[in-house]
Order: C-alpha cells, then sequence, then structure tokens
C-alpha cells in the first residue's frame, strides 16, 4: 500500500497560489476523483495502480499541520513512512524544477516539519517542484501569492514531464526511479 500526499492548503483564495503546487500536481493526474474524508481530515483518492493499492490525499489541515493528516492515514492504514511520497513546493529551485529526495531533512518548510514530527521520521519520498524566490517580497506573502499566466506554463509543461510519475512510483524501485527523474531535471 502506498500514500501519495499533495501539500498544499484547502479553499479557493488558495487556488494557483505556489504553496499549493501539490495539490496542483495531483489535481492535474486525478481530476476531480477526491473526495472528503472528514475523520482524516484531508480530501482522498483511493485507487489501484499496478495491483498496489494507493491512497492519494491532499490534506485539508493547512500546509502547517499536514502532518496530522498523513499521521491519520498511516496510523490506520498501518503504512510505513518508505511508502509514503510527499509532492511540495521549494523556493529554493527554479519555477518548474523537479528533484527526488528520500529521508532528507525539512529545508525549512513547514509542512514537512510537521510530517517529520508527527512521524518521528523522514524517511520518505519527496517530489520537490521549484517556484522560484523572490526577494523582493516577504516569504510567507510569495508562497501564498498566485502563479501568473507565465508560471502556469510553465508549470503545466512540468506537470506533463511528470505525467507518468506516479506509475513510476508504483511500478520502479525507489533508487531507479530517483536516478530516473533526477537526472531529467527541469532547469
Amino acid at each position: 500500500m502506498k500514500l501519495i500526499v499533495g501539500l498544499g492548503n484547502p479553499g479557493l483564495e488558495y487556488v494557483n497560489t505556489r504553496h499549493n503546487i501539490g495539490f496542483m500536481y495531483l489535481d492535474y493526474i486525478f481530476g476531480d476523483k477526491f473526495v472528503l474524508n472528514k475523520r482524516f481530515r484531508a480530501m482522498e483518492y483511493i485507487t489501484m495502480i499496478n495491483n498496489e493499492k494507493v491512497i492519494v490525499i491532499k490534506p485539508i489541515t493547512y500546509m502547517n499541520l499536514s502532518g496530522e493528516a498523513v499521521w491519520q492515514y498511516v496510523s490506520y492504514y498501518k503504512i510505513e513512512c518508505s511508502d509514503i511520497l510527499v509532492i511540495q513546493d521549494d523556493l529554493d529551485m527554479n519555477l518548474g524544477r523537479i528533484k527526488l529526495l528520500f529521508n532528507h531533512g525539512d529545508g525549512g518548510h513547514n509542512g514537512i516539519k510537521n510530517i517529520v514530527d508527527k512521524l518521528s521520521s523522514k524517511a520518505f519520498l519527496r517530489l520537490k517542484i521549484g517556484i522560484s524566490k523572490s526577494i523582493d517580497v516577504n516569504t510567507k506573502d510569495y508562497v501564498l501569492g498566485k502563479f501568473n499566466d507565465n508560471d502556469l506554463v510553465v508549470l503545466k509543461d512540468t506537470f506533463s514531464l511528470l505525467n507518468n510519475f506516479i506509475d513510476d512510483y508504483i511500478s520502479l524501485d525507489r533508487d531507479k526511479l530517483i536516478g530516473k527523474y533526477n537526472s531529467n531535471l527541469k532547469e
């Protein structure tokens, strides 16, 4: 069983904001298949991919408390940390650049920090998608700011490159997956 987590914030005011790139990617891949799970505080989609049960979630706990929803799923379904994939934004990477990491620190990302704290582990896979950084804008305002039309075109191209990523995540071993996608980084 695999758990795929897209990070973001719930609510219309956060649609197409930089911090919501995890939600955006999952919406691109799975569309409107998500349903509300009030008990676990997430939008979820449960499916089978390559004979593997896959739970895909968008926590509605807000970014800084993402770990609360993740922990609910992990504890209820007895999911190993190594079977978790988290999709997140990254300020320190150019817009649309991708990078896979396993067993790394939070890098200053509060959503990741909360997940690590709740799971007492950082031994999960992360797909980081770059959102660039503006030195002229407060970080909080920047990550909660909306992508412009040109940014959305870049992200559409990135998401298109990641069209088969979920299938590869299920079918490839972690090292091969990391090698495949990190060697094709979008600069």
